[in-house]
């Protein structure tokens, strides 16, 4: 009898054990550059560890991110496109939109520099010397957020590339970082991903410092009031930890060989 009744025991539990699991279970779209950096393998688990709920994590260029957080597909959005992000807050997609963290675009490039953007005062002065010289750049073309600065930026130059030397990979950050380093081509690479990738490459960082590649990282809750099965009080737990002490602790105490790639936001 007491073998019967343990038994139904078990399987009880395992009835409800799914249900509850799933229960505890936040999706977030991201950009690939918070996973391609190392950060989300850090910061995601001592959150998972804290409130016992389970990352379901898709990584994917920012516009992309952003329609699917838009569409009620995840609960949580982590990006880097403010322009783009505002928009979906003004249309009621996104609530609770909230500063994590920021760092900067680098233009990286062969050491040896070919169209001279080393010199270059400003980042649309090293982006032209690129296209006046037909140097080969190789885009994201992928609708990310570092596509979405990319093509500001060559706005902003007054240049529209194309032509033989400009190729749009329409891939992630990490992918175009290797297929830049085999032509030895610039490109234009978020900082995080950059230092993470450093010592898989031979590109070396060219160009910098602009005020123009100033990169910030916000974080955002699907609404629940577009999308009633979207669990915002997860979301509002994700978003709680990654801007407050502990997640913004980590996220400054996160370093690749020493450097950081990440500086803390969150007022």
């Amino acid at each position: 009898m007491k073998k019967f009744l343990t038994g139904l025991a078990t399987a009880a539990l395992l009835a409800i054990a799914p249900a509850t699991f799933a229960e505890k279970s936040l999706k977030m779209s991201t950009t690939t550059s918070t996973v391609n950096s190392g950060l989300l393998a850090v910061l995601d688990p001592a959150f998972e560890k804290k409130y016992g709920i389970r990352m379901d994590v898709i990584a994917v260029g920012t516009g992309k991110a952003l329609r699917i957080g838009g569409n009620g597909d995840v609960d949580v959005v982590f990006v880097h496109a403010p322009t783009a992000e505002l928009k979906y807050v003004a249309s009621g997609d996104f609530i609770d939109r909230s500063a994590v963290m920021h760092n900067d675009f680098v233009i990286v490039g062969a050491e040896s520099d070919p169209a001279g953007i080393g010199s270059a005062k400003t980042v649309a002065e090293a982006l032209t010397k690129i296209a006046k010289s037909q140097s080969p750049f190789v885009s994201r073309g992928d609708d990310s957020g570092t596509h979405k600065k990319e093509k500001l930026l060559w706005k902003a130059a007054g240049i529209e590339p194309k032509g033989e030397w400009y190729q749009a990979a329409g891939q992630g950050m990490g992918a175009v970082l290797r297929i830049a380093d085999d032509k030895q081509a610039y490109a234009l690479a978020d900082r995080g991903t950059q230092i993470a990738y450093a010592d898989k490459m031979a590109l070396k960082v060219i160009f910098e410092g602009d005020k123009a590649l100033f990169n910030p990282y916000h974080v955002m809750a699907v609404n629940p009031a577009k999308h009633k099965h979207v669990r915002y009080d997860l979301a509002k737990k994700y978003i709680d930890f990654v801007t407050g002490k502990e997640g913004q602790a980590i996220i400054e105490s996160y370093r690749k060989r020493g450097e950081q790639l990440f500086y803390p936001a969150a007022k």
